[in-house]
């Protein structure tokens, strides 16, 4: 029996409100089965702040329309993927600018980012705001982007034993951003030139901060207890684990789990069309015609064949007549059929 190969990439998204009141993350992952590369795209809107649901779907839906543009040169052009993704970036803010210049009630909203693009085995993100990119490998779960918001340095003053533990975990501006797109500058990126390069089995995590309620030893026993699963199974088991924790200020949780499943080589790598080329093998082209070149086809009468000729005459199918055909007696169906065959036959369907 015929097995379908085993992608290279298993891939699984999950989205949940939490306890606010609005959904204002959003994410897209697009893998194609054959494809030997993938990207994820994914935004946490601004909580608190006027149309942060719109902004996340801003900047999701121009950077990955850009990705997906250039996704075809991806193999040939592997070194470009850093400048594909920051350029994104940029165009995404000024999308937002836009916005807020043509809608000036939404003024504040802004979105964060976590844009990631996969080729075989090699890793390339960019990142803005504090949305987290975890990496899982053997036991072990880091997080491979910077956090662009005051964490850092609170968590830095509680290592000097300049604040206190338990303060420094619920400090009211742990949160509070440091870099995001709001359609302004943009003060830090993190979008490394060169890539990260994975293992058969690791697991990488893009997020947005909603899943950190969970403490990261116990996102890291999760991974770790279901690493042979699938995708989509771990997945599940964060989520039931972010519900179990029943948090009322539970922030909007969305990620992807993405594992590596193989290394092997490509066998056939997809390439871009060349600008200009056109295809001249191609027995069929599909081409766009006007209505009265197809009206004057249509009049043109047929060639009729000379004996020598093997060509067949142009065959055109019989149209049967439209018949009206009463079901019952509230149901009236139009149907195709031969207006020769009698009542008994229809009734039976034809046969």
């Amino acid at each position: 029996m015929w097995r379908s190969p085993e992608p290279r990439f298993d891939v699984a998204s999950a989205i949940c409100q939490g306890g606010r009141d609005y959904q204002e993350d959003a994410i897209v992952t697009d893998f194609p089965f054959g494809a030997d590369s993938g990207v994820v795209v994914l935004a946490d809107g601004m909580g608190g702040h006027a149309a942060g649901d719109v902004a996340s779907k801003i900047v999701v839906t121009e950077v990955f329309s850009e990705l997906k543009f250039e996704s075809a040169n991806f193999a040939d052009f592997e070194s470009e993927i850093p400048r594909f993704l920051t350029e994104s970036a940029s165009n995404a803010n000024s999308y937002v600018r836009q916005h807020v210049h043509a809608h000036p009630e939404t003024r504040g909203m802004g979105a964060t980012l976590v844009s990631v693009v996969l080729i075989e085995n090699r890793m390339y993100w960019m990142s803005i705001g504090d949305s987290p990119l975890y990496h899982y490998r053997a036991g072990k779960m880091t997080q491979l982007n910077e956090d662009h918001s005051m964490a850092p340095q609170i968590d830095f003053m509680v290592k000097q034993g300049l604040l206190d533990e338990e303060a420094g975990k619920n400090h009211p501006d742990r949160n509070c951003l440091t870099s995001v797109i709001l359609g302004d500058r943009v003060a830090k990126s993190d979008c490394p030139k060169t890539p990260f390069e994975l293992q058969v089995g690791d697991i990488v995590v893009v997020s947005s901060d909603g899943l950190q309620y969970l403490e990261d030893p116990k996102i890291q026993k999760i991974l770790h207890r279901y690493r042979r699963k699938k995708a989509a199974e771990i997945a599940g088991y964060l989520l039931e684990a972010i519900e179990a924790l029943a948090d009322p200020d539970q922030d909007n949780c969305t990620f992807s789990v993405i594992k590596l499943n193989h290394n092997k080589p490509v066998i056939r790598a997809i390439r871009a069309k060349p600008v200009g080329h056109v295809d001249t093998h191609a027995s069929t082209i599909t081409r766009v015609v006007e209505l009265d070149e197809v009206e004057k086809v249509a009049a043109k009468p047929a060639k009729q064949p000379d004996a020598a000729s093997k060509t067949e005459p142009t065959v055109i199918k019989e149209v049967k007549p439209l018949k009206k055909v009463e079901l019952n007696d509230d149901i009236d169906m139009i149907e195709e059929v031969d207006a020769a065959v009698p009542p008994a036959k229809i009734a039976a369907g034809g046969k």
